[in-house]
């Protein structure tokens, strides 16, 4: 292995290992809000900090390397290690979000029991992961299949929102509570939109196309 082959090694072990920080951040935030748990939902808000310093580190070494890249396809794997890495930043920004208004919930009574909120953290947590295995295993296949489930999170984070204003208009001393709620709802439904945009940067990658904005793109 040469010089910049351990460097480019060493550059998907670091986007591995922040990926790993924000599943954990995001699984961690939810499970405080549900368990009433704010010493877990206090430690995922001191948790941030290292996903921060992680998603430097990348940016830092992705510069260094763009200066030696001699391949198109080593260019394509640093861009989208950026882009990536800002992806999972944000990642880690929304689960610290939930995590504080955690803390706030657990101050007053529990308005309803928590289904919709755990769904879509499940479904946004698994698309992340196939998204993240697509990488790993070259399967840009995997990949794009991840890309339509953002449109469940979506379905469900608009349902709740009925549910929760709702909530406002027959029950005022709710109001609090449900604009809380909406907002945990909203951070997981930006988590899956997250997971969704590495799923596509993992398709230009290995394919050299680029299929945002619905784009179906042409291999490379």
């Amino acid at each position: 292995m040469t010089h910049f082959e351990g460097e480019l090694a060493e550059l998907k072990e670091k986007l591995l290992l922040m990926a790993s920080h924000a599943t954990a951040a995001v699984t961690d935030s939810v499970k405080a809000l549900v368990d009433r748990n704010d010493d877990l939902a206090r430690s995922v808000v001191a948790r941030d900090d290292v996903i921060d310093q992680l998603e430097m580190a990348i940016d830092e070494l992705s510069i260094t390397l763009l200066s030696k890249a001699p391949l198109a396809t080593d260019l394509r794997l640093i861009t989208v290690a950026m882009k990536a890495a800002r992806d999972l930043e944000r990642i880690g920004d929304e689960a610290t979000s939930i995590a504080k208004r955690a803390i706030e919930l657990s101050e007053e009574p529990q308005l309803k029991p928590y289904v919709d909120i755990p769904r879509m953290a499940s479904i946004a947590l698994e698309m992340f992961k196939d998204a993240l295995d697509a990488f790993v295993n070259h399967d840009t296949e995997k990949a794009r299949a991840v890309i339509p489930r953002d449109k469940e999170v979506d379905a469900i984070n608009k349902q709740l929102h009925r549910e929760l204003a709702s909530y406002m208009v027959e029950r005022p001393a709710t109001i609090s509570r449900c604009l809380k709620l909406m907002a945990i709802s909203k951070r997981l439904e930006r988590v899956a939109d997250h997971a969704k945009n590495v799923a596509e940067e993992v398709v230009y990658l290995y394919e050299g196309c680029d299929i945002r904005h619905g784009g179906g793109g042409t291999k490379a």
